[in-house]
């Protein structure tokens, strides 16, 4: 019973809960409202009344999804005073400068312009009006960056020193932060994964819709550009991916060692991908895989001659680095092992890629299917419908892989996350409000699709095209929806 009670593990399993429901909502927030931008420059441009519908159609998801977003983060921040008071105290000095800019800085702009947004379709000119879910828009991707950035840090410490007296580590170089090459690359991937995520929920909604023949002209507009939109996003996935796997090589090795079930250090040829791997029950050992020569050493290094360190050779290499001296308090693991859970890493990291690859493969599927006005068969409107998740799904476990590989630290070389935990917060405390926070959240998840279901199912409001000279009445008839 004490082991189920332990602390650091019910923290653990309370934030990862949390962030978890938390990025249910995010990548879908980031991907619609560009969408939306883009649907409304389209009717700006063109004065498609069908742009229009769109606009004001995906505006409504984007709002409902933005809201609970907000509410769900907010939980977050606390339990960093709650659950990992060590942890705020020894770097809140680095860590919370990009919270602070993204809350005092991007959040608010973001609120400003969306408030502008949904009040000022009768208000606004019509290009300032346009302007306004486009810096709606860029406000998001910069909230997004600023708390990358914050997690980048975790990743790969920078821009700080050690002081010896207040035992804290203290800012030197914001700059330093906020450009960490973990968070430069980590960036483009995450907002081309959001994407993908947008784009399939577009198609899946699409999908719903002309299955019953409903709003045609609307759907079959959406249906393709959900389509385009996520194969697009799955080639900027890939290739900020790959850049991703490079830095994290270079910063975290032991995590890619462990992405791959690597054990001993391997270059060339024996620096293989395995594709399925099945190894003994304590996975030091392969019995059997499907492999792919040279793949890791260019996944890692971008050469096929580069050298990729074994777990055996980084764990020796980090107990003497680590556990040697004064600070070992701080950076030596109770057990000794640097070592994150290999099977979580190793599984994690390739149904995050296979997870992206299906969804892309449906929409390549389904572009072939829709050319030309064709009839489209009742199973493949099903398969759409169901892939909206798909991309989400890949996010999560691609998340997991991020934090489950940086194990045992909280922050990478300099502490562990036993020891970033709040002092005498007894186990049962966190369990009790890790239980209540999993109902409230439940409620909300329920609230939260009943909502967008709704919507969606509701489909794009009725406009008629306006009269000539009469170009803002629509704009006058959509203020009053929000």
């Amino acid at each position: 019973m004490h082991d189920l009670l332990d602390p650091l593990l019910l923290s653990r399993w309370q934030f990862g809960l949390t962030t978890i429901y938390h990025f249910l909502f995010v990548p879908l927030t980031i991907g619609v409202v560009t969408v939306v931008a883009i649907f409304q420059t389209c009717w700006y441009r063109t004065g498609k009344v069908h742009y229009l519908q769109l606009t004001h159609f995906f505006g409504k998801l984007f709002l409902i999804n933005f809201a609970m977003g907000v509410v769900t983060g907010i939980v977050q921040e606390f339990q960093f005073g709650m659950n990992w008071s060590n942890y705020s105290r020894f770097v809140g000095d680095i860590f919370g400068a990009p919270l602070a800019l993204e809350g005092l800085l991007a959040f608010f702009l973001e609120a400003t312009f969306i408030g502008l947004w949904i009040f000022g379709w009768d208000k606004l000119p019509k290009g300032a009006h346009l302007a306004t879910i486009w810096l709606t828009s860029i406000a998001t991707m910069l909230s997004a960056y600023f708390i990358l950035a914050a997690n980048a840090f975790m990743q790969n410490p920078v821009g700080y020193t050690l002081n010896p007296e207040t035992q804290r580590a203290e800012l030197t170089d914001i700059w330093a932060v906020l450009t960490n090459p973990v968070a430069v690359t980590q960036f483009p991937h995450t907002m081309f994964a959001s994407v993908m995520f947008a784009a399939c929920v577009l198609v899946a909604v699409a999908a719903w819709h002309l299955a019953r023949n409903r709003f045609v002209d609307e759907m079959r507009t959406s249906l393709r550009f959900g389509l385009w939109a996520n194969i697009l996003a799955f080639i900027g996935v890939g290739l900020t991916g790959h850049s991703l796997g490079m830095v994290m090589t270079q910063t975290q090795p032991m995590k890619m060692a462990a992405a791959e079930a690597l054990y001993n250090t391997a270059s060339g040829a024996d620096a293989s991908f395995s594709i399925f791997s099945w190894g003994t029950p304590d996975g030091a050992h392969e019995i059997f895989s499907i492999r792919i020569p040279y793949l890791l050493s260019f996944l890692s290094n971008g050469t096929f001659d580069g050298e990729v360190e074994g777990i055996r050779d980084l764990q020796a290499e980090y107990t003497q680095m680590f556990c040697g001296d004064a600070a070992s308090a701080l950076t030596c693991p109770s057990g000794g092992s640097f070592v994150p859970v290999v099977w979580i890493t190793y599984w994690a990291f390739r149904w995050m890629i296979g997870l992206g690859a299906l969804a892309t493969l449906v929409s390549v599927v389904g572009l072939w299917l829709t050319r030309k006005d064709r009839t489209v068969p009742a199973w493949a409107w099903k398969i759409a419908i169901w892939t909206a998740p798909i991309p989400m799904i890949a996010s999560l476990v691609g998340w997991i892989f991020t934090e489950m590989g940086r194990q045992p630290w909280i922050v990478f070389g300099v502490m562990t996350t036993e020891s970033g935990v709040s002092p005498g917060v007894p186990g049962w405390t966190v369990l009790v409000s890790m239980i209540v926070f999993t109902i409230v959240y439940g409620g909300l998840a329920v609230l939260e699709f009943t909502l967008i279901t709704r919507a969606a199912k509701a489909g794009p409001p009725e406009i008629d095209p306006p009269d000539d000279g009469e170009a803002d009445a629509d704009q006058t008839r959509l203020a009053t929806v929000y």
